[in-house]
């Protein structure tokens, strides 16, 4: 069964543009180091609910948006060697957190085994 890194994060609309070049780039390096795949996705029919919801969950304020990601690993074991590789890598100096174009204490992620692949 594969394993999912998930994130859920808000973007300034006005920085979207921004944040998808540095996603594109994170993305080409995740691949290079064997991620299966790397998935950016922006809200388009999110809904703010009465108890729970993606714009709740990250505190959203006007004029942003969320985006959710994932990346696609062959298994726990292979994600850790990958994200350890990608660590390494000077080309991620996106993931500075002093030139994110989000605030990144609003960002939340977490490693999810799979239990249904169909």
């Amino acid at each position: 069964m594969k394993y999912i890194d998930g994130f859920v994060l808000p973007v300034p609309k006005d920085k979207l543009d921004e944040y998808i070049a540095m996603a594109r780039q994170a993305g080409e390096v995740w691949r290079e180091y064997g991620a299966l795949e790397y998935i950016e996705c922006v809200a388009d029919d999110v809904q703010s609910g009465q108890v729970t919801s993606f714009p709740q969950s990250v505190d959203l304020k006007e004029g942003e948006t969320v985006v959710f990601s994932y990346i696609v690993y062959e298994s726990r074991e292979q994600r850790d060697q990958v994200n350890e590789k990608v660590m390494q890598d000077p080309r991620i100096t996106c993931l500075d957190p002093k030139t994110m174009p989000f605030d990144m204490k609003r960002m939340f992620w977490g490693g999810f085994k799979t239990v249904v692949e169909l």
